[in-house]
């Protein structure tokens, strides 16, 4: 596949909380600094686009996002976590949404903790719930599966409200700052609903960081780019 465009990046993603994840540190990064920006090709899923030959030079896994560095000689990075992480340390000189490891090696170790948590854990078992709740009518219902996904997704929420009860951010001193641990996670938390479970008030403190988040121009960017968007 032949993508148009000449921007510094091209990515390749559709809408889901993981891509999602992909257009907000993307959006947040071009507000932060002049000369980032990029491309988008929209992957689709129903398809099996992810599954073609051209995509599987990018990303061998075959899933969505995927990233060009079109200014690295088209260096490409796959895994929505690996592709936050390249962006941060290629671009965010500043750390404007990271921590540095070898001045802040605690805050650098939280962020990384809260991004794998995620990553194995509160992404792929949503991910199941969902599946579960709108997929389980296709063949005779497992009750107990269903069960033990939103239960542990409802765990997953106790573990975030835990940390977020008096914070502001899942990682850094104090009330914490902004970072790609929040980009990670909050995509993920904010479709409850899609996952069985109907409402965020038995944790406040999580309720109140998404909205937290979303209230973010970088971060409303991100979520209503045309890639983004869910329809």
């Amino acid at each position: 596949m032949t993508s148009s465009g000449t921007k510094p990046l091209l990515l390749y993603s559709a809408a889901t909380p993981n891509g999602q994840q992909a257009f907000v540190i993307l959006e947040e990064l071009k507000a932060a600094y002049p000369g980032i920006d990029y491309d988008f090709e929209k992957i689709n899923i129903p398809q099996r686009q992810q599954k073609e030959p051209w995509f599987l030079k990018i990303n061998p896994n075959g899933r969505i996002p995927a990233l060009v560095d079109r200014s690295r000689d088209n260096f490409s990075v796959f895994e929505s976590a690996a592709i936050s992480l390249y962006l941060a340390q290629k671009y965010d000189k500043e750390y404007k949404f990271w921590f540095n490891p070898a001045t802040s090696p605690n805050e650098y170790s939280e962020m990384l903790q809260w991004i794998f948590f995620a990553h194995g854990g509160l992404g792929p078992m949503m991910g199941q719930c969902r599946h579960s709740e709108h997929f389980n009518h296709l063949e005779p219902a497992v009750p107990y599966a269903k069960n033990r996904y939103i239960n542990e997704t409802k765990r997953l929420y106790g573990v975030l409200e835990i940390r977020l009860a008096d914070r502001d951010y899942l990682a850094g001193e104090g009330r914490g700052k902004y970072s790609l641990a929040d980009i990670k996670v909050f995509p993920w938390a904010s479709l409850h609903v899609h996952a069985g479970v109907e409402t965020l008030d038995e944790w406040p403190g999580v309720k109140s960081w998404i909205a937290r988040c979303i209230a973010r121009p970088g971060a409303q960017a991100g979520l209503s780019a045309p890639g983004a968007l869910y329809t």
